[in-house]
């Protein structure tokens, strides 16, 4: 019986992205004899795909000469390129410079005019970028497209959209930019791009629309990474990624359990080889499902892990100390890391926190200074996650401000955008403030019903600490069923005590943390509804109904 020739099984398992076949079978090839350069490219390649760094960076070092050696200089540079980029990705800068060098020099000394030269000015343009200069990048990321364009070089054409996208969006051109990605991503879709520079844009892409917060492009583009994924074998490198993306999005939707099992295949995926810089998200991400499921335990050693990892722990574990009840530590923490965050796409999750934090201090004004904040950096992108978060933000310190009425405004548009964007969590998370503002202004069938639409919720997804505070309130609301005297609010008869007591407005607002104005109006309404026209007429009401 003939044997099959291992190189030719190897080149066919190269074809079907049966990337550990194609491996094996040509390293086999390899052992029986000297590959073509063609061959040990494929081999390099498929080492690559599977996680096996070190033999692919080996491969295309012997494919590099073997092209020399066959006169194929713009071969060479290309497997140079991938040598040093790959070494760059992976921590070993001055390695992986040297031959970034080596490949710009063979080129000079060729004067060839190809597609590599565009490929070299990539780590260039990637030095601009995280320098903070995106419109040097951008230009030229432009002109790499244009040698991308005349080569008709697919992978580069690709990896310089990717790269103008990420530019535009650094520059607040948020349209141009996701247009741009987009426009990447249809070839990629399309199988016009190799796996190696697919899953490189894959991967970017879904980052820097999660960087925008745009969560339907995010959605999209990760269940488009799910299915290229699945059809590969053994892919290694983009897998991970796409598995805590995944988590994130069924969080979102509601589907932790799902969510979890995701991130711990992400966690089991990324553990082999050591050191994947992802293994960080993949952490942070399993440490925020048990902290919301109330395993607090866990959560705070994914924590501690996600950060040996050289991932930032907030501002999750902040949280994770509000609700162990260390609310001092839990404000030092966030202070420290708002303070430390300058990014866009990092600023609003911490800013986030920050205002549930110093609310839950009693520190009011700060928490609308961050919501301002909030605000004014919703503004800059069209993103109904972010203006959800905003609003959710603005009803709590209205709420906490003593400002019931426009509390419940501010969380009936939270309520609106969480639920368009499927998000039941946040959704029934809202509905317990809104239960809280509902209570304040005496309207008690309506807090009633919210809490226990957010009560099933929490019950589902196993939300324990959630649950808690809806049972805490449902407890207080059996103990303070009855009406309040003279139809005054909860933050009404507070006022009326320390008016009883004899502080002045000033008195007031600094211990209920409120501002003077809004002292002064709960005062002028505590007047009319009690039929009194002195603070005089007031305490003596107080005292008459036993509410000093």
């Amino acid at each position: 019986m003939a044997t099959v020739d291992p190189r030719m099984r190897g080149r066919e398992a190269y074809e079907r992205l049966a990337w550990r076949d194609a491996y094996e079978h040509l390293s086999a090839a390899d052992q029986r004899g000297r590959l073509e350069p063609d061959d040990l490219d494929r081999m390099a390649r498929a080492a690559y795909l599977i996680g096996a760094v070190d033999g692919a960076t080996g491969a295309w070092e012997r494919a590099h000469h073997a092209f020399l050696e066959r006169g194929d200089v713009a071969s060479a540079v290309r497997c140079a390129f991938w040598i040093g980029f790959t070494l760059v990705l992976h921590g070993e800068h001055a390695r992986g410079g040297g031959w970034l060098a080596r490949a710009q020099h063979i080129l000079e000394d060729a004067a060839l005019d190809c597609a590599e030269q565009g490929y070299l000015r990539i780590p260039m343009v990637l030095r601009a970028l995280d320098g903070g200069d995106p419109e040097a990048a951008r230009r030229s990321l432009v002109e790499i497209t244009e040698i991308a364009d005349r080569f008709d070089d697919a992978d580069l054409q690709a990896l310089g959209r990717l790269g103008q996208g990420q530019a535009l969006l650094a520059q607040g051109r948020t349209a141009q930019g996701v247009a741009m990605l987009d426009e990447a991503m249809v070839a990629v879709t399309m199988g016009e791009v190799s796996p190696v520079a697919a899953g490189i844009v894959y991967c970017a892409v879904i980052l820097a629309c999660r960087g925008v917060f745009d969560l339907r492009r995010v959605q999209e583009w990760t269940a488009a990474l799910s299915r290229w994924c699945a059809t590969q074998q053994d892919l290694k490198p983009y897998r991970g990624q796409c598995l805590v993306h995944r988590s994130e999005i069924m969080q979102l939707r509601g589907e932790w359990a799902d969510a979890m099992d995701e991130v711990r295949q992400a966690c089991e995926h990324l553990s082999d080889p050591p050191g994947n810089p992802v293994m960080g998200m993949a952490l942070y991400q399993r440490a925020e499902l048990y902290r919301l499921r109330g395993d607090f335990p866990r959560a705070e050693n994914c924590y501690r892990e996600a950060i040996d990892r050289g991932h930032s722990a907030q501002p999750g574990l902040a949280l994770l100390r509000l609700a162990q009840g260390r609310l001092d530590d839990a404000a030092a923490a966030i202070r420290r890391t708002l303070g430390e965050t300058e990014g866009a796409e990092d600023r609003p999750g911490v800013l986030a926190g920050y205002v549930e934090i110093e609310l839950a201090a009693g520190a009011v004004e700060d928490a609308h200074l961050a919501v301002d904040e909030l605000d004014k950096i919703a503004a800059g992108f069209d993103s109904p996650y972010l203006r959800a978060v905003v609003a959710y933000a603005h009803g709590s310190a209205l709420l906490a401000a003593g400002e019931p009425e426009a509390a419940c405004v501010a969380l009936r548009r939270a309520w609106v955008a969480w639920h368009d964007i499927d998000a039941p969590y946040e959704t029934a998370r809202v509905r317990l403030q809104m239960a809280r503002a509902c209570r304040r202004i005496g309207d008690h069938d309506t807090a009633e019903m919210e809490l226990e639409a957010a009560r099933r919720v929490f019950e589902r997804l196993g939300a324990v600490p959630a649950l808690d505070q809806v049972r805490q309130l449902m407890s207080r609301a059996g103990r303070a069923s009855y009406p309040t005297p003279g139809g005054l609010t909860p933050r009404e008869v507070e006022v009326l005590r320390l008016v009883a007591t004899g502080a002045s407005n000033r008195e007031i607002a600094d211990r209920l943390v409120i501002s003077d104005k809004t002292v002064a109006r709960h005062v002028s309404n505590m007047f009319t509804k009690l039929g009194v026209s002195s603070r005089a007429a007031a305490t003596a009401y107080a005292y008459e109904h036993d509410l000093v």
